[in-house]
């Protein structure tokens, strides 16, 4: 099938053509395990556009749950949605830091030539005073540390996204800056967005957007990595639910406990809450246990949890980027530029957007009149 980048979303579903043996479908498990995969990627109003065909043994899905056959119903769904989610997030981790070029495009198109003002010199004296040469304010955890490194580690005839960014090559290689794949920092304007020089264009960064995705990939690798950090309850919470529901909650019970959550049986229809992940703060327990209990029963899978934590990542995440209008050094934005390249989904921020647009030197000339 087909995936769009995340940066290229709707405000609906109708835009994702699925199909099950050659059979048009809207099944809400298809369409649930596509926006589990692009959950890191696109905010819960926004959808993304995907062509999937899937092709099963017929006696693994039942195609006579509804009057006109638009849905279907599978015999492992957990076992399909885990193929759905796990192919099109490594499809999506193979687009590295690119970005949809739709919003270039339609920004390119919406300019329409006319009546250019004669340009004024005002502000030229605040210019000579000082005012574009102010330093930068308080330097950027992260970003003082990367760009303190010699830039001469990048070759161009090697380089590929996150791989071997900070190896040092042979010590008679030179290289232009503006090679790199997000090119040269050159400006910062409107002390929010990042100018860069490539070979064949012009890069403008959104350094707030970016920043976020930047945070928010390392925040979920430390949460790999390390485990999930647990709070202890000062009262245990006893939570209720159908003996089935609370029986699948148990089983699941060491899953739950690398993600941060404590449960074991108490009684017939009940579980006991001793421990929840820390990053939560102070949480629905019971709330949460149940939409656990409906992920299992739908998908075998305990998802809300993942998305809960996810979703406190990508908000600390938010709060702990750098903020539009923050002055930046030369340094600091060429080791944003570098460190997007070596992150993945860095072409997109938490919410779907892009962080990066590019136009190529070819589109800038049409604009001029120069082809």
């Amino acid at each position: 099938g087909f995936a769009g980048l995340p940066t290229y979303n709707r405000g609906n579903s109708a835009h994702q053509y699925l199909f099950v043996n050659g059979r048009p479908v809207r099944d809400r498990l298809l369409q649930g395990a596509l926006r589990g995969a692009y959950a890191d990627f696109l905010a819960r109003d926004r959808h993304p556009l995907v062509a999937l065909y899937l092709e099963l043994d017929p006696s693994q899905v039942d195609v006579n749950v509804h009057p006109a056959k638009a849905e279907v119903r599978f015999r492992d769904p957990a076992m399909v949605r885990g193929l759905i989610v796990s192919g099109l997030r490594h499809v999506l981790a193979g687009a590295g830091h690119r970005a949809s070029t739709s919003t270039a495009s339609e920004a390119l198109s919406g300019f329409r030539p006319g009546y250019v003002p004669q340009p004024s010199a005002e502000g030229f004296s605040a210019w000579r005073m000082g005012g574009w040469a102010q330093a930068a304010a308080q330097a950027i955890p992260g970003l003082t540390e990367v760009s303190a490194r010699s830039e001469t580690q990048y070759e161009p005839s090697s380089y590929t996204p996150g791989r071997g960014l900070h190896e040092a090559p042979a010590a008679s290689v030179v290289f232009d800056p503006v090679d790199f794949p997000l090119g040269a920092a050159r400006a910062q304007v409107h002390e929010t967005y990042i100018v860069a020089q490539t070979r064949d264009g012009v890069v403008i960064v959104d350094q707030h957007a970016a920043h976020e995705r930047l945070v928010y990939e390392r925040m979920k690798v430390e949460m790999a990595g390390g485990g999930v950090s647990r709070q202890a309850l000062l009262l245990p919470e006893v939570v209720e639910l159908d003996p089935a529901e609370a029986e699948r909650v148990v089983a699941k019970a060491d899953e739950l406990m690398a993600l941060g959550l404590a449960v074991e049986a108490f009684g017939p229809g009940a579980v006991l809450v001793r421990e929840t992940p820390a990053l939560l703060g102070e949480t629905d327990v019971a709330g949460l246990v149940r939409d656990i209990a409906d992920d299992l029963s739908e998908n075998g899978q305990a998802l809300a949890l993942k998305e809960r934590l996810e979703e406190v990542c990508s908000t600390m995440a938010c709060h702990g980027s750098v903020r539009a209008g923050r002055r930046l050094s030369a340094p600091e934005m060429n080791a944003l530029l570098r460190q997007m390249e070596a992150t993945p989904h860095s072409g997109q921020c938490n919410h779907g957007r892009p962080t990066y647009v590019e136009l190529k030197l070819a589109d800038i000339e049409r604009l001029f009149g120069r082809r």
